[in-house]
């Protein structure tokens, strides 16, 4: 996935705009974290300046798009806050101490893959939370029909784009009109609640909208909260 970040790194903040409704969220629970608190794929610092800009302190951020990290060590200058950013595999998360909050915003876990690459990936979480540490993230929740619906449509903006839907692989494809490609694959609530079994993390909420909306089936999206 780095190579289709980097390729439209310097048009991102055109898109980003859009979708703001998850900072609130992910700032909230950065005030309550007492201790490091670390963003997986962290872009261009879109969800993490607002959190260090709230909190005062400083936010590990981690992305294996080399482009994306220079936007976001250019906002955060611009800004005056403090990110240390890396660049790296979220599946082979190492940090130094550990952390009071992991969280993954923008629907970013969905570019894993497979399931094992996402248990992996929930492993090093688990491993590098303190206990109690919260691990927060969202993602869409599936819909087979509406996926279907956008099988095959073409898009301008953020870049011209066309969306496939490979119903067998689960999977939505985002093809640029002048190269690259960028896949998300859908995971179901039961598989994310399996996968915080496995990684031997405890649910501790599940909600359809970051105002804190009960999740149901109209929910277009879900937003987990977990604790080592």
């Amino acid at each position: 996935m780095s190579s289709w970040y980097d390729a439209w790194a310097d048009r991102y903040e055109h898109w980003s705009p859009s979708f703001t409704a998850d900072v609130p969220f992910y700032v909230g629970l950065a005030r309550d974290a007492d201790g490091p608190l670390v963003e997986l794929a962290v872009g261009t610092g879109r969800v993490a300046i607002p959190v260090a800009q709230a909190t005062g302190r400083r936010v590990t951020g981690i992305d294996s798009s080399r482009a994306m990290l220079a936007q976001a060590r250019a906002r955060a200058v611009e800004e005056g806050v403090e990110l240390d950013l890396r660049e790296g595999d979220i599946r082979e998360l190492e940090i130094e101490e550990p952390a009071a909050l992991i969280y993954c915003p923008g629907r970013s876990l969905l570019h894993l893959p497979t399931w094992a690459d996402r248990r992996r990936c929930f492993e090093r979480v688990a491993a590098s939370l303190r206990s109690n540490g919260r691990f927060a993230w969202n993602a869409f929740a599936f819909d087979h029909h509406l996926a279907s619906a956008i099988d095959g449509q073409h898009a301008d903006t953020p870049l011209p784009h066309t969306n496939y839907y490979s119903v067998s692989d689960n999977r939505v494809d985002i093809t640029l009109d002048d190269g690259g490609t960028g896949s998300l694959w859908w995971a179901t609530k039961n598989e994310w609640l399996g996968l915080l079994d496995v990684a031997g993390l405890r649910l501790e909420a599940l909600y359809g909208g970051f105002a804190g909306e009960p999740l149901d089936d109209d929910s277009r999206e879900y937003i987990f909260v977990a604790r080592r």
